[in-house]
């Protein structure tokens, strides 16, 4: 929401140099593409380069607040970068939240300085989707070597446990477990709290108990390997 996005589109406000700066109040039209199933959806990009990859011809565009965009198209479907590797459609109602909420679920860093008694166990509800959208994600994360699903209680922090992701990654660190804690957000149990972990760092007795007394969830395949490599 603290971003801006690119739209294809165009304003009726007069161009200097090429460009216009929008004024408050002032109308502006905006492309809408057609998707397979004959519905349509606004087509917006993260980065000018990707809007650049997607079309065929020069095309005017417009560089709005995401919020201001989100707020001015409710009710329509978006398709965030689409023709691209990572393209994700929103329906109106994925939209409606983020708007509402902003950007109170982005994750939150941790740092246990002393030693601490936590709880671990298995979960008796897995939440399968949770594990499906994870698995997606960490697919598409070359350094995701794997990733375990816990439950944690930790009585110093919360009153009841809670998930607990231990992900073995090497590389794009920050990426994995930004994107890991979002789709974890939108996918975990009645919104419940989902803690991450990253394996290998001096994690000491819960590292080592993890990866020996619970199976991963997610294991990089030889295949996405040899492919990430070629990739490269």
């Amino acid at each position: 929401m603290a971003s801006s996005l690119y739209v294809l589109g165009t304003s009726a406000g007069e161009a200097v140099d090429g460009h216009v700066d929008l004024k408050a109040g002032e109308h502006i039209s905006i492309q809408h593409w057609e998707k397979p199933d004959g519905t349509t959806a606004i087509p917006v990009f993260s980065s000018l380069a990707t809007l650049q990859h997607a079309i065929e011809a020069e095309s005017q565009y417009l560089k709005l607040p995401a919020r201001d965009f989100f707020e001015m198209t409710k009710g329509q479907g978006v398709f965030l970068n689409p023709r691209s590797d990572y393209g994700k459609e929103f329906v109106p109602e994925e939209i409606e939240t983020p708007l509402a909420e902003g950007t109170s679920r982005l994750p939150q860093s941790r740092v246990v300085k002393e030693e601490t008694r936590v709880y671990l166990g298995e979960p008796a509800v897995v939440p399968e989707r949770m594990l499906t959208e994870l698995s997606a994600w960490f697919a598409k994360c070359p350094g995701v070597r794997c990733a375990y699903l816990v439950l944690m209680h930790d009585p110093s922090v919360d009153d009841r446990p809670h998930y607990l992701v231990a992900v073995d990654v090497t590389g794009g660190v920050e990426r994995v477990i930004r994107g890991a804690g979002l789709v974890a957000g939108d996918t975990s149990l009645d919104g419940q709290a989902v803690d991450l972990l990253r394996l290998g760092q001096n994690n000491g007795g819960l590292e080592s108990h993890i990866t020996t007394q619970f199976k991963p969830f997610y294991v990089r395949s030889m295949k996405q390997r040899l492919l990430a490599m070629f990739s490269r």
